[in-house]
């Protein structure tokens, strides 16, 4: 059997794994444009000069070597052809396999404003040399300006906070009313506002970029829509991806506005065709990435399993030593009537849950983080919370397992 994977960050290399662990003999091809394995979680860590690249690594270093993997490096995925199973790389060479798990992630989308794209001073942030780019960029700037205030655009920022060679002005434009409006509400984005404006960031919050002024190619400053004009010799622009199918558009593949379509089992529409991670467009975090590469080439390997918890809507985040998660969708659970809103809070804590008919629907935990875990197995578990008579923010696991008569815990 020959096994091929696009893709080398938190869904192919995990799948690599699982594939070799699985099946001892079998030839393991995986493809990737990056030249590097790193966790694209921590970039924000490397702009930062807080970690070098060897430290961004999530394997170690001799993980090809010991599982056998054949890493074709730097090479970008331009056709497949399902009928003939090969992919062409963009060096014309031909790859066969049996089976196929596309994993190849996606790139920053960059919105329509007028003189964005293609200036030379603008970068998206996903990859690597993004990273590099921003730090040699970032160090000669004297305005920065992001635009979107979602994860990556925290992460941009408070990388550049931590780069002291970074002496630039730092602009952050959101269109929502509030930082992180996918993931958290009002109250638990203030205090990362707060930090922000603590180290000299301008917030622009309720506002939308409409133009970019340019001389040569390079964006000078931001126009807003309501006319007020932003400083930048540098824009990072985090609003956003889009998933890298390009090689798919020729195929009898299925794939919609989002991204590639794949079952619970990881299958695409194609026999011996298998997806996994970022690629769906449905943004599932690294975990959910990882777990669908374990499902798909557990699949692909002749092991039956199906993905049973989908948690798209699920965010960690750490943003000046403040944790937080947030579970769900913000804007769905605000927007029911129906639905029961919890709140604890004291000094260092922010807990919020949302509930509806015995059953969670999101939760926002700020603080301390203890609570969460208890807090995503009642999720997962589905279990029904009206039948355990104390504070929702009191329920612990003694609440919903007990000991039999052989001292085993059962559900």
């Amino acid at each position: 059997m020959k096994y091929v994977i696009i893709g080398a960050s938190a869904s192919g290399v995990n799948g690599a794994e699982n594939l070799r662990r699985l099946d001892p003999n079998s030839e393991i091809i995986m493809i990737s444009q990056d030249n590097y394995i790193y966790s694209r979680c921590i970039l924000h860590h490397f702009i930062g000069d807080i970690r070098t690249i060897p430290q961004l690594s999530f394997v170690p270093q001799d993980f090809f070597e010991k599982n056998n993997i054949q890493w074709i490096k730097g090479k970008k995925v331009i056709n497949l052809d399902s009928e003939k199973k090969t992919l062409i790389l963009e060096d014309n060479s031909t790859i066969s396999f049996d089976k196929l798990l596309i994993a190849s992630g996606s790139s920053p989308f960059i919105p329509p404003i007028e003189n964005l794209r293609g200036a030379n001073n603008m970068i998206g942030l996903k990859t690597l040399e993004d990273c590099n780019l921003i730090k040699i960029l970032g160090e000669k700037a004297k305005n920065i300006a992001v635009i979107g205030g979602g994860l990556i655009g925290i992460d941009a920022i408070t990388g550049l906070i931590h780069n002291k060679k970074v002496t630039a002005k730092l602009h952050l434009i959101e269109m929502s009313n509030r930082l992180l409006p996918l993931q958290l509400d009002k109250k638990a984005s203030l205090i990362y506002e707060e930090k922000l404006k603590e180290n000299n960031v301008s917030l622009y919050l309720n506002h939308k970029v409409s133009k970019a002024i340019l001389k040569d190619k390079n964006i000078t400053s931001l126009i807003l829509e309501n006319g007020d004009e932003i400083p930048a010799d540098l824009v990072i622009v985090a609003t956003g991806i889009k998933p890298n199918i390009d090689f798919l558009q020729n195929t009898n593949i299925e794939y919609d506005k989002l991204g590639l379509i794949f079952n619970a089992k990881g299958e695409t529409n194609i026999k011996d065709i298998y997806g996994a991670g970022d690629v769906s467009g449905r943004g599932p975090i690294w975990s959910v990435a990882v777990k669908e590469a374990i499902i798909a080439t557990s699949n692909m390997a002749g092991v039956n399993k199906t993905m049973d918890d989908f948690f798209f809507c699920k965010s960690t985040m750490n943003f000046f030593n403040i944790p937080t998660l947030s579970l769900g969708s913000i804007e769905l659970y605000e927007n029911d009537p129906h639905m029961i809103i919890d709140i604890q809070e004291d000094k260092n804590t922010y807990k919020k849950i949302a509930h509806k008919d015995g059953y969670i629907y999101g939760a926002i935990i700020q603080g301390d983080l203890a609570y969460t875990g208890i807090l995503t197995q009642i999720i997962r578990l589905e279990i029904d919370i009206t039948k355990i008579k104390k504070s929702i923010f009191d329920i612990d696991y003694s609440d919903f397992f007990t000991m039999n008569k052989n001292l085993e815990f059962e559900f």
